[in-house]
């Protein structure tokens, strides 16, 4: 019976491609501050359908070595690594623990970037990720670039199927980085939260690029969207929870949604957002709470 259940919940998964011809799942699973957890929980979130997995050389706040061991513990029980999307990033030193930094902090930026791949390379236990992302800009655009062009370099190796960059809030930031970019950027991850207006002008220009958003962060930062009349109403209606609702939306928007979630029970219910649909008119009235300008 639990094979079965499993069986059902794989064929919910949807995906998304971008413009270089990389597909993704349309959630990915967040591995932050998971710690000791981490390799258990990518384990069960894969098992129930989950197809993609965030996780960073960051050992601050991720156990990227755990992402590798429930990799190689779902090898052996038949999920292949090409049946998943990996992203790893690269945090620049004042995102690290000074007293736990996964590459030397005295070599050239260029270097710290490839150290760190290696490093996330062997953490994992793989030969490619899917996703690489530099984790956020550095103190200025001159350092970023060096930092994107060590990135390249991987690309180009085919260490990575695409590069993106994470916690970037400026547009002109992005813009900057994309026209400089040799490889240009196909992803960006950013929190999602009212603070940055919902990054409602970054997301209509990766829109137009071509750029897949994802988001972090989405159900914690917005208990107001959760608890909103429009949300509210759709639960009651169609028997879904807030978070479903929401998800379901943002899905549908062309935003990918990261989920964090320990609970088994939380993670079957993020799988069924791709087993419901909601009317047009219900998806704007949600969507219009985060979104200026929506076209459907």
């Amino acid at each position: 019976m639990q094979n079965v259940f499993i069986k059902f919940f794989l064929m919910l998964m949807k995906y998304i491609t971008n413009s270089s011809g990389v597909t993704m799942p349309c959630m990915l699973y967040g591995t932050a501050w998971k710690k000791d957890k981490t390799a258990d929980l990518v384990t069960t979130a894969v098992k129930f359908g989950l197809r993609g997995i965030d996780t960073a050389c960051q050992p601050k706040h991720y156990h990227e070595a755990g992402v590798g061991e429930a990799i190689q513990r779902l090898a052996s029980q038949g999920i292949n690594r090409e049946d998943l999307y990996i992203q790893t990033k690269f945090t620049p030193l004042n995102g690290q623990d000074p007293f736990n930094i996964p590459y030397d902090k005295r070599a050239p930026l260029s270097e710290q970037v490839a150290q760190s791949f290696e490093v996330s390379k062997q953490n994992l236990g793989l030969s490619y990720v899917d996703g690489l992302i530099l984790h956020s800009p550095l103190e200025n655009i001159n350092q970023t670039l060096i930092a994107w062009q060590a990135m390249e370099n991987i690309y180009k190796q085919e260490g990575t199927k695409q590069i993106g960059i994470s916690n970037c809030y400026d547009l002109e930031t992005l813009k900057e980085l994309y026209q400089a970019a040799t490889i240009k950027p196909t992803l960006l991850q950013n929190r999602f939260y009212k603070d940055s207006n919902y990054d409602n002008e970054i997301r209509k220009w990766c829109q137009e690029q071509k750029i897949i958003y994802q988001s972090f962060w989405t159900l914690t930062a917005n208990p107001q969207i959760l608890s909103s009349e429009a949300v509210q109403k759709a639960t009651q209606t169609y028997q879904k929870t807030a978070a479903q609702i929401l998800f379901h939306v943002l899905v549908n928007i062309g935003i990918v949604p990261l989920s964090g979630t320990c609970s088994e029970k939380h993670m079957k219910e993020d799988l069924e957002i791709f087993n419901f649909d909601l009317p047009i008119e219900v998806r704007r009235d949600i969507a219009s709470l985060f979104t200026s300008n929506l076209q459907f």
